[in-house]
């Protein structure tokens, strides 16, 4: 398998200096007005990476690549989902922010004890592929053991490797795990933009 390049780019660095900022000395950034802060890494995954590589859809809908096929909605959340069931663009955000926070990062933070001492790209790409891949997996994964060790761009090669869906590569995941494509930035690209 063929060692994927990951190279800084201008925009996820501008990406990463708008959320340092948002968030500020607290480190939470309100997504909406009204809503409950998220920390920062949370809120640099939602708006650069989980939304715009995920897709929305406000009516639920069977994701039949996943096996057993699975009831989802919004922005790839299968939590209680029925069919028939629909969302509003805030619902969405709100139950895209709050599993994030409260599910996903929660069990990253407990597996990686050094989770508050990495920087914020790495953590956004982690939430970014948990929510992805299951917390549990991201947990396992050697993308994890390196960044426990504090190996930081080594993880964010080692996360590149979650390319495929149903048992084959999918260009758009080796593009969402990589530097991107014109419109979006990759978690790799993220990532390396804030570790190097």
């Amino acid at each position: 398998m063929a060692t994927i390049k990951l190279s800084p780019t201008r925009r996820a660095r501008a990406a990463i200096a708008a959320v340092v900022v948002a968030a500020g000395a607290g480190g939470t950034v309100a997504l909406m007005p009204g809503a409950v802060p998220v920390p920062d890494d949370v809120a640099l995954a939602v708006e650069v990476l989980v939304k715009p590589w995920e897709g929305r859809s406000l009516s639920a809908y069977l994701d039949s690549i996943a096996q057993p096929p699975v009831w989802t909605i919004c922005d790839g959340d299968t939590t209680n989902v029925k069919p028939g069931m629909t969302e509003t663009p805030v619902g969405c955000d709100r139950r895209l922010s709050a599993k994030l926070t409260n599910v996903y990062r929660a069990k990253l933070v407990a597996c990686i004890p050094n989770w508050n001492a990495a920087p914020v790209s790495w953590r956004a790409m982690m939430n970014s592929l948990a929510w992805n891949i299951g917390a549990n997996a991201a947990c396992d994964s050697t993308a994890a053991r390196l960044g426990r060790a504090g190996h930081w761009q080594e993880s964010c090669v080692a996360a590149t490797a979650f390319n495929r869906a149903g048992g084959r590569m999918v260009v758009g995941l080796a593009r969402r795990r990589g530097m991107g494509d014109a419109t979006r930035i990759g978690e790799g690209e993220l990532c390396a933009s804030g570790v190097l």
